[in-house]
């Protein structure tokens, strides 16, 4: 049975989490990779809409055990929050799995996060301010707190008290800020160790244990391709790989357990925070798919940069993540509009581009180059198999299939779970 990974081809907010849902019935394992509580899905179930920011989406599928893995920082705060919320709506979260070797997002990160952004000024990243980059570089640092470190106070100490050592002198002399107490960071943290011990598992033996029973594992990588440490439009981007191939280092599996790649991508584009996007809309278009397609951050409230869909970035990241199959989502929001552009190029200084410019210069000044389609009025909403899809819309659905280089497997015709259309199928 397949490892199947589920990534996001633009920069997030595709919608992943309703692809990933759409799964989840048949999946025995949902894991998120990478990432912290920067990401956020919204899933829509039996009329119930859940926002999720650290667990993965497999957390509402009682029959899939639902994995934190070593690649992601978790808030533990976030964590307990969210297990919380969830109980209260009658959905049980005892059986999450939670890797021994993820980093912890402090408080101290959080701080960091939020003096370093207002300190750059006009040069900011646009960060959410959760503390999820500064986690990311004290592991890589190699001066992090892991959870494991809960259950050894003293070693927890001194990792607390040599990692403020040297913010405290930033905070202080740099940015003007008061010094942070290690003891109360500490303390702090330790109040959540025994409640977490019971979800602490090695997540790669009991995910590769899984792969070899012939289980079905859903990797599940928070943002996308785009907003990828490596691949994507940096600096403007996050600080892990969600990339496909960051499933392997983020789950502790190998890659001759994944047999299938799903990038997810919206209709049209979006994006959060600062960056080059081409294809953005800033009049009355753009703020028309936001207003229809209710393009606000899960996680921040942050209004979305909208435009028209960008097939030179949704071909890139087919290429890098070798997509065996798309999830369109969002299609129903583009009902009612006469003509619906597409990016099939771009013009650099009077030159044409065909794929994307390996030069983030040239990127941030590539003009998009439109196709037009014809749009449609019809609601497809209801439209369960793809040839209930007005005509129109079944050639926009065929012309990005032959743009982005691999097939489209699936449709979101609406919020809602039930909304959905299967042209192939994942498993």
């Amino acid at each position: 049975m397949p490892g199947i990974v589920v990534v996001g081809a633009q920069w997030g907010d595709e919608g992943k989490g309703k692809a990933t849902d759409q799964l989840g019935d048949r999946v025995d394992y949902c894991v998120r990779y990478s990432g912290g509580n920067n990401a956020g899905h919204t899933l829509v179930v039996n009329g119930e809409r859940y926002a999720l920011h650290l667990l993965p989406s497999g957390i509402l599928n009682p029959a899939c055990v639902p994995v934190i893995g070593n690649g992601v920082v978790v808030d533990l705060d976030v964590l307990f929050s969210e297990i919380e919320g969830l109980a209260s709506r009658g959905v049980d979260a005892s059986h999450l799995l939670v890797s021994a070797n993820a980093h912890i997002i402090t408080s101290y990160h959080q701080v960091i996060d939020k003096v370093t952004e207002r300190f750059l000024g006009k040069a900011k990243i646009g960060t959410t301010g959760r503390g999820v980059g500064p986690a990311y570089s004290d592991k890589v640092n190699r001066i992090g707190i892991r959870i494991q470190d809960l259950f050894d106070e003293s070693i927890l100490r001194q990792k607390v008290e040599a990692s403020l050592d040297q913010k405290n002198h930033l905070l202080l002399k740099v940015y003007n800020r008061r010094a942070l107490d290690p003891v109360q960071v500490t303390e702090h943290l330790l109040s959540h160790a025994e409640r977490i011990r019971p979800h602490v598992a090695d997540v790669s033996r009991v995910l590769n244990d899984a792969l070899d029973a012939d289980k079905v594992v859903l990797f599940e990588g928070a943002q996308a391709h785009h907003l990828d440490v490596d691949h994507g439009t940096y600096p403007y981007v996050t600080s892990s790989n969600p990339i496909a191939a960051g499933a392997c280092v983020g789950a502790g599996v190998g890659p001759t357990r994944i047999n299938r790649t799903v990038g997810i991508a919206k209709a049209y584009t979006t994006r959060v925070g600062e960056g080059p996007m081409p294809t953005e809309l800033l009049g009355w278009e753009g703020e028309k798919l936001r207003t229809d397609g209710a393009e606000f951050g899960t996680t921040t409230g942050r209004k979305r940069r909208c435009g028209w869909f960008d097939a030179l970035v949704v071909e890139s990241a087919t290429k890098a993540n070798a997509f065996t199959d798309i999830f369109l989502t969002k299609l129903d929001i583009l009902t009612g509009w006469d003509k619906i552009p597409v990016c099939v190029g771009y013009d650099v200084n009077g030159t044409r581009y065909d794929t994307m410019p390996i030069s983030q210069s040239d990127f941030h000044h590539a003009t998009p180059i439109y196709e037009e389609l014809d749009g449609w009025t019809e609601d497809i909403s209801s439209c369960r198999t793809f040839s209930d899809l007005p005509k129109n819309t079944q050639a926009y659905v065929q012309r990005l299939e032959e743009l982005c280089g691999t097939r489209i497997s699936g449709i979101g015709v609406g919020p809602s779970r039930e909304q959905s259309i299967t042209i192939h199928d994942l498993l």
